[in-house]
């Protein structure tokens, strides 16, 4: 709106320099948020943003004609609830005048590699809607602001382009890149993020930003820099201003040598400057008078404050045609040696915690809707007093922060990414309140609900206690889900019986983990959204019966997949699809890469949380061989493998599974050599790949990849290893025209093809040595439990279909990962009205169509967004436009308006807030009032596309 967009006067004969007053604030990096926010630890970094924030808007005041931007609206927000109304109000005014401008305006600046997009649009959704509610159409941002982030995903891009952006700025891109944009003055294009999408949904200006973020060298002029103020008094004998004044038109005029307008942009501010913000303007203001008074001299330079909205309006007068880029910007690296793709796999358990935990937060969020306000009693909460303060709660606060760019990403010191776990964790336990509360009122059972959150170690307490127990599958997907279950007990034989009282097959068998213990397996299956009920009642007591076999099998296999072994070796062999008659050779092993401590005549760069650095580009093979045993039952087949005291496997085939399990345990990684160690697995097939292979791109849409090549440049590669990795954030594939290996992992990890046939992933990394990009401490995780050095396990999942028919299969088997059913527990009989099966809806969604968001919107509003999850033509099946009628919603159907929208049209006022708060391709809006009873005259259809 015109009357907050203020933006100085420019001069079309001049070249017109944008100086952008900004400070870069990492939501935890080098200290925790808190520490961040009020100042403290300042003997690890002097930072403290809350001064920060002070000190601007005093500056501002003092001077229209200056401007601010600023970005993490995770402390922004700290900021403004601690002020009085009158300093609001004044806040509100700047806004309102353009002079404080808000960019990007997420919680925080998330990472572009390690993310999945349902988090990212969480994250932004929270950002954004306070701007939104706290300053109205001002409060907006126009333009995304990535400055910080290692490398550049062509999802964010497509996220921005349809969330109404009307550009993205970022300081990095590969050092190659920047080189040849320069020379063609290539450093502002067009980004055509989606190949499914028509022109512009989801098309973006980008624009490269000159100096990373920083400011022009000898042009820093905050506390925490040494370049010289600005001395303009001509009686003194250090008077510099004729230095300063030619020193910045050299910079300015060579900066326009590379761009293609008449306009460039300097960012003037780094990481967490401006906390004495009288510094910075006071030169800065200097700068504009001296350097535009040379005008008089003839001079065709003019300097003004500026905003990256107000830089983006005089390119878009310009009216100038820009270069098109339709891949992505990974991997970067800033130096022949200096690849940023260790990252991709640093603190993997972290990486697994939050996508745990985004599923749970998932479940939480449903399950609020689905019990009524019954859910937000007791400790959580007494019901909504606002429409944005419930929606901050501790969990969806914690998982937004966990987007950030030194978060997820691993980048962090070791006792800020603990910082981010404890916030994961404290916010899980305030959802499992309202968890509990609705399951109560959904079920009619009052029995108190235990939670084991150590099942991935095997570790329940109830269920290893109890002689009889009941387990309640909750499914937050809107299609019917079949999971495996494994539960620790201490008998010796279990009857399990579903809702309708049948007995379900089920196993006792003694499950390797951290230690040997008895497992009782068995299959669920829930129904969409909702949950289902399982009773276990112990048989008889004591250890199982030995059932383990200590020679390989020669296979294993279902109705649907076969697996072979190399009896002498005890590996995989091959991998068949029985369904469709394929069978690929398929070996697969345990690798690792020497981490370089920098003392090679190549380079000093050493391999650390971002930077992966083998000392070669052969990886040493932990064992050619593998110790097994192996149990074969109709509920499970698994082969145990070992290939080291600090490496181990299981093949694992369930009974009806279409997908083959491994699930690997790694660590801790032996340092005693004094070398890092960079932990691999390795796929050989037969597969004819022609150097080719696919990663998604943040879990939505995937891209082709091959190895030494980049789409948009000739690649000089210097790094034959760490130079072929991309991020692969939900799955990755290798395929020729017969058959497609598909694997989907379990959390954002590195990987690439480094030979025809051959798939790699990045497991797990132990560093000793700092990479030197401010982290400042190697990346040598341990724990209170892995003293020796940290353990990690994990799960891999492989299916073998025929290219491109393989989507219908590998798309809804991510989902299930990313967002997979929730178990609680009751000790004891339950009470014989317990309702014992619920679903939310009438009918599953069609397979195309998957269930983003269903969230509280405010006290009596709800928001649902639903997504269409397959590309242009990536199926035969559901690559079409879908048709979903409402009537397949909400069994209770208590609606009785809507606000909607479908793609980008806005066709209601809510939906003019919607475009603001983030939704991906082609996705569906519905906020919906509850009332007693239904009041529409029929329903609502909307048909979108992939």
């Amino acid at each position: 709106p015109p009357f907050c967009f203020s933006c100085h006067a420019t001069k079309p004969n001049m070249l017109n320099v944008h100086l952008v007053p900004h400070t870069h604030d990492d939501v935890g990096w080098l200290k925790t948020v808190d520490q961040y926010y009020y100042g403290d630890r300042n003997d690890i970094q002097h930072a403290g943003v809350q001064y920060i924030l002070d000190s601007v808007v005093d500056q501002l005041l003092k001077n229209p004609d200056r401007r601010f931007i600023y970005v993490e609206t995770a402390f922004f927000y700290r900021w403004w609830k601690q002020q009085s109304s009158s300093m609001q109000q004044t806040v509100k005014q700047l806004v309102n005048e353009g002079r404080l401008e808000f960019v990007n305006g997420g919680w925080c600046m998330s990472d572009e590699a390690t993310t999945h997009y349902s988090a990212v649009i969480d994250q932004m959704t929270m950002g954004l809607r306070f701007l939104n509610e706290t300053f109205g159409p001002c409060g907006r941002p126009r333009v995304a602001w990535h400055i910080d982030p290692f490398g550049h995903a062509r999802e964010h891009a497509s996220m921005f382009a349809q969330m109404g952006y009307d550009g993205f700025f970022f300081g990095r891109l590969d050092y190659q890149d920047r080189a040849r944009r320069m020379v063609k003055r290539e450093q502002e294009l067009l980004w055509r993020a989606s190949n499914s999408l028509t022109p512009p949904m989801a098309d973006l200006f980008t624009g490269i930003l000159p100096n990373g973020y920083n400011p022009p060298e000898g042009f820093c002029w905050d506390q925490s820099c040494d370049d010289p103020p600005i001395r303009d008094d001509p009686d003194l004998e250090d008077y510099n201003v004729d230095d300063v004044v030619k020193r910045f038109l050299t910079i300015a005029n060579s900066q326009a040598m590379v761009y293609k307008t008449n306009h460039i942009i300097m960012t003037m501010g780094s990481d967490f400057q401006y906390e004495n913000a009288n510094l910075w303007y006071k030169n800065l203001d200097k700068l504009i008078r001296y350097v535009n008074g040379q005008q008089a001299n003839g001079s065709k330079v003019n300097v003004l404050y500026s905003t990256p909205s107000c830089y983006l309006q005089e390119l878009h007068r310009a009216n100038l045609t820009w270069a098109l880029k339709t891949d992505d910007f990974f991997p970067y690296a800033d130096d022949a040696h200096d690849f940023w793709t260790g990252y991709f796999t640093s603190r993997p358990a972290l990486k697994r915690y939050e996508r745990i935990s985004n599923s749970n937060l998932q479940t939480c969020n449903q399950l609020e809707i689905l019990g009524g306000p019954v859910s937000r009693k007791g400790p959580f909460g007494d019901g909504l007093t606002d429409s944005y303060l419930f929606m901050l709660s501790l969990s969806e606060k914690a998982m937004a922060v966990a987007q950030h760019h030194d978060a997820v990403s691993g980048t962090e010191k070791q006792h800020v990414a603990n910082d981010y776990a404890r916030r994961l964790a404290n916010g899980w336990q305030h959802c499992q309140v309202l968890v509990s509360n609705s399951l109560t009122a959904l079920s009619g059972s009052s029995a108190k609900r235990i939670y084991c959150d150590n099942l991935n170690i095997s570790v329940c307490p109830l269920t290893e206690s109890s002689k009889k127990f009941s387990v309640n599958v909750y499914n937050p997907l809107a299609r019917p889900v079949a999971w495996p279950v494994r539960l620790p007990v201490n008998g010796t034989s279990y009857v399990v019986s579903d809702a309708e009282g049948k007995s379900v097959d089920c196993q006792v068998c003694v499950c390797v983990c951290v230690c040997v213990c008895v497992c009782l397996l068995f299959q669920v299956q829930a129904p969409p959204l909702g949950f289902t009920t399982y009773s276990v009642s112990l048989l008889q007591d004591g250890p199982p019966p030995a059932s383990t076999q200590h020679r390989t099998p020669t296979a294993i296999q279902n109705k649907f997949i076969r697996v072979t072994f190399d009896p002498d070796t005890g590996l995989l062999s091959s991998l068949s699809n029985l369904e469709t008659k394929q069978t690929i050779k398929l070996t697969q092993n345990f690798y690792w890469y020497n981490a370089s401590d920098g003392n090679n005549k190549e380079s000093n760069q050493p391999s650390g949380a971002y930077i992966f650095r083998p000392n070669s580009s052969t990886p040493f093979i932990i064992s050619k061989t593998a110790k097994t045993e192996s149990i074969q039952t109709p509920v499970v087949q698994e082969v145990r493998q070992w290939f080291a005291p600090w490496v181990s496997q299981v093949v694992r085939l369930y009974g009806d599974s279409r997908a083959l399990e491994l699930e690997w345990t790694v660590g801790p990684l032996p340092i005693d050599d004094d070398l890092g160690k960079e932990v691999i697995t390795r796929l050989d097939t037969s597969i004819k790949t022609s150097e080719y292979f696919y990663t998604d791109s943040n879990g939505r849409e995937m891209l082709q990849r091959k190895k030494d090549f980049r789409p948009t440049w000739n690649l000089s590669q210097s790094e034959p290893i760490a130079g072929n990795y991309y991020p692969i954030n939900s799955r990755a594939f290798i395929k020729d025209d017969v058959d497609q290996l598909t694997v989907v992992t379990d959390r954002s990890q590195g990987g690439g093809s480094l030979q025809n046939g051959s798939l790699e992933i990045m497991l797990h990394r132990r560093l000793l040595y700092d990479d030197v990009r401010g982290v400042g401490e190697p990346l040598n995780e341990s724990s209170g439990v892995f003293p020796e050095g940290l353990v990690v396990r994990g799960c891999l999942r492989l299916s073998l279909d025929r290219p491109p028919s393989a989507a219908d299969a590998h798309r809804p088997l991510a989902q299930q990962v990313v967002l997979q059913p929730l178990l609680t527990f009751t000790d004891g009989d339950l009470h014989p009205n317990t309702q014992l099966e619920f679903s939310g809806l009438q009918a599953a969604l069609p397979p195309a169509v998957h269930l983003l968001t269903l969230t509280q919107w405010d006290k009596d509003s709800v928001l649902l967004r639903l997504e269409h999850q397959f590309q242009s033509q990536e199926s035969k099946v559901n690559s079409h436009p879908v048709t979903v009628n409402l009537i397949v919603f909400f069994a209770m159907a208590k609606i009785s308006r809507f606000s909607w929208c479908c793609g980008i049209a806005i066709t209601a006022l809510k939906c003019i807030i919607l475009k603001c708060l983030g939704f991906p391709l082609n996705t569906v809006y519905f906020i919906f009032k509850h009332t007693a009873h239904w009041q529409g005259e029929g329903f609502l259809n909307c048909t979108f596309c992939p």
